[in-house]
């Protein structure tokens, strides 16, 4: 396939925004490295239990893998329940840039975002710069029609954080970027969707599949002779060059006899374990493939809540699917017939789940009024906040819901937000991404105005 060359530009999404769908810890906790295998004869040190002493050890990677004494396990899980109670804001300053859809962590300092505007771009949280990348253009410049009202809904990283995957210039074409330089590797513009790529998911280091707003479901194959170089093909003008790729399976989302023309795939979530491919549709459904060298689909399920069901995340360690709506997180064992596991509600305001990410047995939600709420799978309850204690007491639960609302972020003070929202001076920001750093106990959290005519962003450290 000839390589062409590459380019940028800007566009706008679609009332009430639907943000992006985060399922983002699941990456970052691959990242952990297995601790160092002692000799037989020699003895394990001392365990300290102290939490300060753990997350001052985790800052340095001790945090070892999945082979952990039962003592190291409870204190890696205590860390893992203890550590949102901890975490305060610092925000991060993104200009006049709109709505940040997406985001995943390159390293202990950048975050690559995408937004609204159709902005890709890397943010240190350190010193805040800001470094944009040029997005890939379709070969067939009749090809980038004007998408006045889309964005960047998706970045992924593969599980050797070698590849990333997000949108084109044109929304509907899947744009892979090699790491850590973000060279451009390939874009998939032939024969692909028909409309905006709202989801994507690796299923291994060469393998990606993406959800559309055209119902559809594409399996991309990346051939490593693409990205074997060590530096990206240019061209004799000096501009970067890359192939232009074809879905190697595209599959349908089924129509369903209630809403038949609402049958957008939404979210994907990928089961390593089980080789499955899960994806929601905002008519309501919930849809399980095996996934192979094609996609073969296994089932389809109506949701119990069927209102803006807009993000997915899987928990490999529960086997377990979440699902967000308007109101709600469902959970789901495509394996149980019977769900024992009752949806959570979160009650805020019906502004909805707008991002999820699961980390061992807690799972993060980040909400459309700006707060951000903890929930332990294995108690079925919502983290509480802490008492605060008495002088001859340990603080104990307060009863409280722990929840941290995010700070007031940008908002551009236009005719619009003059006219149709009365010049209301603060909005909170919907959360459409979040991004936990675990080596380091950081979170990246990022999203924009809930309306979608407002124009404005968000992003915060949480460390």
């Amino acid at each position: 396939m000839a390589p062409q060359q590459t380019g940028s530009r800007k566009r706008k999404a679609p009332a009430i925004e639907a943000g992006a769908a985060s399922s983002s810890s699941q990456g970052l906790a691959a990242a952990d490295a297995e601790g160092p295998l002692l000799p037989k004869k020699q003895k394990r040190p001392a365990t300290r239990r102290s939490l300060v002493h753990y997350l001052k050890g985790r800052e340095v990677g001790a945090w070892g893998g999945s082979g952990l004494s039962g003592s190291e396990g409870e204190l890696r899980g205590y860390a893992v329940q203890k550590l949102p109670e901890l975490l305060r804001e610092r925000e991060l300053a993104l200009g006049t840039l709109n709505k940040v859809f997406a985001s995943q962590w390159l390293n202990a300092r950048q975050v690559v975002c995408g937004t609204k505007c159709n902005t890709l771009f890397v943010v240190d949280v350190h010193s805040g710069q800001i470094t944009r990348i040029p997005l890939m253009r379709d070969r067939g410049p009749w090809l980038a029609r004007a998408q006045p009202t889309c964005g960047i809904h998706a970045i992924e990283l593969n599980p050797s954080k070698t590849l990333l995957a997000t949108g084109g210039e044109n929304p509907n074409s899947l744009a892979v970027y090699q790491l850590p330089t973000l060279d451009p590797v390939c874009l998939g513009d032939r024969h692909g969707h028909k409309d905006w790529i709202f989801t994507i998911a690796w299923m291994s280091d060469t393998v990606a599949v993406s959800g559309s707003r055209d119902g559809t479901v594409a399996l991309w194959r990346m051939d490593p002779d693409m990205f074997s170089g060590s530096i990206a093909w240019h061209s004799d003008a000096g501009l970067p060059v890359y192939a232009h790729i074809r879905p190697r399976d595209m599959e349908t989302i089924p129509r369903s006899s209630t809403s038949p023309s609402n049958r957008k795939v939404r979210a994907l979530a990928f089961s390593g374990k089980n080789q499955e491919l899960g994806a929601v549709s905002l008519d309501g459904y919930f849809h399980l493939w095996k996934a192979r060298s094609t996609l073969s689909r296994l089932l389809s399920i109506r949701l119990p809540y069927c209102r803006e069901n807009v993000c997915l995340t899987y928990c490999d360690e529960l086997s377990l699917y979440a699902v967000g709506s308007q109101s709600h997180v469902s959970f789901l064992d495509p394996r149980q017939r019977q769900q024992n596991i009752r949806p959570l509600c979160s009650r805020e305001g019906g502004t909805g789940v707008r991002s999820l990410s699961f980390y061992q047995h807690i799972i993060t939600v980040g909400t459309g009024h700006g707060s951000l709420l903890f929930y332990d799978i294995r108690a079925q309850k919502f983290l509480e906040e802490r008492a605060s204690a008495s002088p001859d007491s340990s603080p104990g639960p307060s009863g409280r819901k722990l929840k941290l609302t995010c700070g007031r972020g940008w908002l551009n003070h236009d005719d619009l937000w003059v006219n149709y929202f009365g010049g209301i001076g603060e909005f909170p920001n919907a959360l459409y991404t979040h991004c936990y750093n675990w080596p380091e106990m950081k979170l990246f959290v990022a999203g924009g105005p809930l309306p979608s005519g407002l124009h404005g962003n968000y992003a915060g450290l949480w460390s």
